[in-house]
């Protein structure tokens, strides 16, 4: 039973975590309106923006978890969006970037923490963006200057070299990834206004 799950989201009674009928994995149930509550993974957007001289957006997290860490805008689907209008909404809340959304680059499961990421690839339209409070700096870099080192989550990491892998070979395509295991986590960098001891 997940520690949050306690209450019916309907009738706000008591829950049991069972078998409910006709099912076969343990559910969320309200022991007095029978109500089952659902748990599914979380969709995550993002889209890596190239400039038209070839660098891409790369904003540096000021926010939890891995504040400091380095990633392309890219965040939790919100109801009534497409993967795309997610990906461009992400890009002017982490950016203040305006992007033409493209096609799918990507897409990850990643069942050590229940989500499904999807990527696209994506045109910069202007080079007006900036820090955001969800991001210390917004800066385009081209591939050798990327921080392989200092990438925030193992998702971004796979998505930014098959990203420069398909752009060297002249074709996009969609790929499926499965990260079946959890990866020790980066190294953080020093950030200017941290408590060391924090």
């Amino acid at each position: 039973m997940h520690p949050q799950t306690r209450y019916c989201n309907v009738c706000g009674h008591p829950v049991e975590f069972r078998v409910p009928a006709d099912d076969h994995l343990p559910r969320h149930v309200c022991t007095r309106c029978g109500h089952v509550q659902y748990r599914n993974p979380k969709v995550i957007v993002g889209v890596i923006a190239e400039w038209r001289d070839g660098r891409v957006l790369m904003c540096r997290r000021n926010i939890e978890p891995r504040r400091g860490l380095w990633t392309f805008p890219a965040g939790f689907m919100e109801m009534g969006e497409t993967s795309a209008a997610g990906a461009a909404r992400e890009a002017r809340e982490e950016s203040l970037a305006e992007v033409d959304v493209g096609p799918l680059l990507m897409v990850m499961n990643v069942p050590y923490v229940s989500q499904v990421y999807m990527v696209h690839c994506g045109r910069l339209l202007s080079e007006r963006f900036g820090p955001t409070a969800e991001s210390s700096e917004v800066v385009l870099m081209h591939e050798h200057e990327i921080p392989w080192d200092h990438i925030a989550f193992p998702t971004i990491w796979h998505s930014l070299r098959q990203y420069f892998e398909d752009r060297r070979n002249g074709r996009f395509g969609t790929h499926l990834l499965d990260l079946t295991f959890k990866p020790p986590a980066p190294q953080r960098p020093e950030v200017p206004g941290d408590d060391p001891s924090a």
